[in-house]
């Protein structure tokens, strides 16, 4: 299991929370998919490739006044180059009104390239998904 995946994932998210798209992606393949059909909120759908993520990622970024995403547990290489990361999103829209969303993601990396997240309601869908048993 490697450390540097672990820190892909950590330094992705960190680069979100300053609002730094061309860091989110610095570790993103060019064909990566982004799986974001699980999601209970607005633009739910899959995006492929880093143009449809950046949009994807910019039209979130836009709609919120603060966006903050705290890993809570995580994130964990269950196998070789598949990680599991679960989250709290803090949001704080234009009206002052704030949220938070908990999910968990299922990270592949390989080659030092993160080539998918999916986004998962919670950590056991997400170990589901991943083949785990509890």
């Amino acid at each position: 299991m490697s450390q540097e995946n672990v820190e892909i994932v950590r330094r992705s998210t960190d680069a979100y929370n300053r609002r730094d798209i061309d860091g989110i992606l610095a570790n993103w393949a060019p064909d990566a998919v982004l799986d974001w059909s699980n999601s209970r909120g607005l633009d739910a759908g899959v995006y492929r490739g880093q143009g449809e993520i950046r949009a994807f990622i910019e039209r979130f970024l836009a709609a919120w006044d603060e966006v903050r995403i705290e890993i809570v547990d995580g994130p964990a290489e269950v196998e070789d180059g598949l990680l599991i990361a679960e989250n709290v999103t803090h949001l704080r829209g234009r009206d002052g009104i704030e949220l938070q969303a908990r999910s968990a993601w299922l990270v592949t990396i390989r080659d030092g390239e993160q080539t998918s997240l999916t986004l998962y309601q919670t950590k056991q869908e997400a170990r589901e998904a991943a083949g785990l048993q509890e």
